[in-house]
């Protein structure tokens, strides 16, 4: 019942860390800088995987998608590969740990239903670290460029996309632990014998009509003697 409980705590996890990763990728807030003015905010720059844009004081955006892929610097590459990367595995994370839990009735024994959801659990890991991969290889850029006194060009702060991802990451390894860990339950869990007391019973039947029979004796023998 335990390891029934964990494995639902597992799923509920994995689930939510993939939709936080999911939710990151079309997310507008990658990096982020304001330009203040004397009175109000004139302008906010905000960029993501997929374009770069400014917002003025009256909420009006202006965006620029990237034109393309092969022009694109190289962790901006590596970023859009791990993120979905990470939202394929969190795919096939989740039909493999929904068929490897022990409450559903498919996947066949307990033993194959815990190497499945092994299996699961290892995909998010893997999932997780994708997105976190992702998400730091980012902010490593974002601060390095805002704390380089040579860079002259716009520099920006983390956004908000960036925190989603790291929780989402975090969810689906914490999860993904938990799924691995079932397999080890499953092995240390105590396996019912049936033991098979026909034999036994026989025996002590035979036993029981062998000490029913009263022993015979041997005659005696009385030499010539005694019966002077």
């Amino acid at each position: 019942m335990a390891s029934t409980s964990a494995e639902i705590i597992a799923f509920l996890l994995t689930i939510s860390g993939w939709v936080l990763v999911s939710s990151t990728l079309p997310t507008d807030y990658w990096k982020v800088s304001t330009i203040d003015g004397t009175v109000i905010t004139t302008a906010t720059y905000w960029a993501n995987l997929w374009k770069t844009c400014v917002t003025d004081s009256t909420g009006v955006s202006n965006c620029k998608d990237f034109p393309s892929m092969l022009a694109l610097d190289g962790y901006i590459q590596a970023c859009r590969g791990l993120m979905i990367s990470a939202v394929c595995l969190g795919f096939f994370g989740a039909i493999f740990g929904l068929v490897g839990m022990k409450c559903t009735k498919v996947g066949g024994s307990d033993q194959t239903k815990a190497k499945i959801a092994c299996l699961a659990g290892l995909i998010f890991i893997l999932s997780g670290l994708c997105s976190m991969t992702s998400c730091s290889l980012y902010a490593n850029r974002i601060t390095s460029e805002f704390f380089d006194p040579s860079f002259v060009a716009q520099k920006y702060e983390l956004g908000a996309a960036l925190f989603i991802g790291w929780a989402g990451a975090s969810l689906c390894i914490i999860g993904g632990s938990i799924f691995c860990f079932s397999i080890a339950e499953n092995s240390n869990s105590p396996r019912r014998g049936y033991a098979y007391n026909g034999a036994t019973s026989v025996m002590s039947s035979r036993t029981k009509v062998h000490n029913s029979i009263p022993e015979k004796t041997p005659p005696k023998h009385f030499d010539k003697n005694a019966y002077v």
